[in-house]
């Protein structure tokens, strides 16, 4: 089992090696959660997250035989960039198995590291299995995202840089995936501040280490937008720290984590991923269980893909009524449109979309019904909006 002095060894190892990088308070989101919120910008790293941590430290530390060797590594693309890159640098051929489904920027990202990608299964425990046989035939040291102890105390060095940078934090929240993360920062958090409390958060879609630690049995499975966290099988070394220091696990739906990110990105300026934004999540979920402490959350990561991001912000859109959709009924007369276009306008309104649907309704045939998307300053605004329309004679709703 590893100690405090294997993570203070682990950050001189990763002296400028990695960043050290900032651990500040948001205002803003303090304002919001009713707690003081202070953020680990672990996505401001050079592979864009914390993983590069625990796969330098376990690198540096290979003998010159494995070095000639080879590594190989599966990940859902974080952990795989950290090893690549840390590999490119010290000279050593890096394989990565992935699962097929991950996004594309972090394939490409991780190829761009002069890594050998293969993409193979739909699990990061398929990915497992194949990565597995394949350092068994090649002779390739396998290098674990989570479940070895290097790769868990070079994780843990974000734990130290939290509480020098704010010595007097009293919550730590931290995604878990296999729990390398948190196992690492939770043993040095501990160690340095017994009192500090640690918080662990999953996804509702995998429970691993909920159902692991808490011996109970919610079913997991399916696709999350936190899928550097989406993790089948809790590791043997981490599930072992976490009972030990961690003291509690939330869980969190893909709805809090779609929010997070748009908060983050737009109240912060900083680009996360969905596990990255797990932590936030959970504040924001349960404002009432962090309430007056001050919380310190990591940012574990910022690799997500340009598509999945312009979706998520679309729907933040609509979550917060700036993106609205209204069904209008009116006389299918000319001029009818122009009325409700102008009074949409009047109301301060910004229209997107407009569609006339006259075959597939059940109003009378001399009517038509108009489908209206519109960009507004909120749910007090759509609701204006909709009293403008009602006053101009109109018969309208939000769909």
């Amino acid at each position: 089992m590893i100690e405090l002095s294997d993570i203070q060894a682990a950050a001189g190892r990763l002296a400028g090696q990695v960043l050290e990088t900032p651990c500040v308070e948001s205002r803003t989101l303090s304002q919001i959660t009713g707690c003081q919120v202070f953020l680990k910008f672990e996505n401001l790293q050079f592979t864009a997250s914390f993983k590069e941590r625990g796969a330098c430290n376990k690198l540096v530390q290979l003998g010159e035989a494995d070095r000639r060797r080879g590594v190989i590594a599966m990940s859902a693309g974080n952990h795989a960039q950290g090893v690549a890159y840390h590999a490119q640098r010290l000279g050593l051929r890096a394989v990565i198995v992935m699962p097929r489904f991950t996004p594309g920027v972090k394939v490409e990202r991780t190829r761009s590291f002069g890594a050998e990608v293969v993409l193979h299964g739909d699990t990061l425990d398929e990915a497992r299995a194949h990565a597995l046989t394949l350092a068994e035939r090649e002779g390739l040291v396998f290098v674990h995202p989570y479940d070895d102890e290097a790769i868990v105390a070079g994780q843990g060095t974000v734990g130290l840089e939290m509480l020098r940078a704010v010595p007097d934090l009293d919550t730590l929240v931290v995604a878990i995936g296999g729990g390398g993360l948190i196992a690492g920062i939770a043993l040095a958090a501990k160690a340095l501040k017994p009192g500090i409390e640690v918080i662990g958060v999953q996804t509702m879609r995998f429970p691993n280490m909920y159902n692991a630690v808490k011996h109970a049995a919610l079913p997991q499975g399916g696709s999350t937008i936190a899928e550097g966290i989406a993790v089948g099988t809790p590791g043997r070394v981490t599930q072992a720290l976490i009972e030990r220091h961690v003291d509690d696990i939330l869980l969190v739906d893909e709805g809090d984590i779609e929010q997070a990110i748009v908060m983050l990105l737009e109240i912060e300026k900083t680009l996360v991923e969905g596990a990255g934004a797990a932590a936030l999540s959970a504040v924001l979920k349960s404002p009432g269980r962090f309430a007056g402490r001050k919380v310190g959350m990591v940012l574990g990561g910022g690799n997500i893909d340009p598509m999945l991001l312009a979706a998520i912000i679309q729907r933040g859109l609509v979550r917060g009524g700036r993106l609205a959709r209204l069904r209008v009924s009116a006389r299918d007369v000319p001029g009818s449109l122009a009325r409700i276009t102008a009074i949409v306008s009047e109301a301060g309104a910004n229209i997107d979309e407009v569609h006339h649907q006259r075959a597939f309704t059940m109003l009378a045939a001399q009517n038509v019904e108009i489908e209206l998307v519109i960009q507004t300053r909120g749910r007090e605004h759509v609701g204006q909006v909709l009293q403008a329309l009602h006053a101009g004679g109109f018969q309208a709703e939000e769909q």
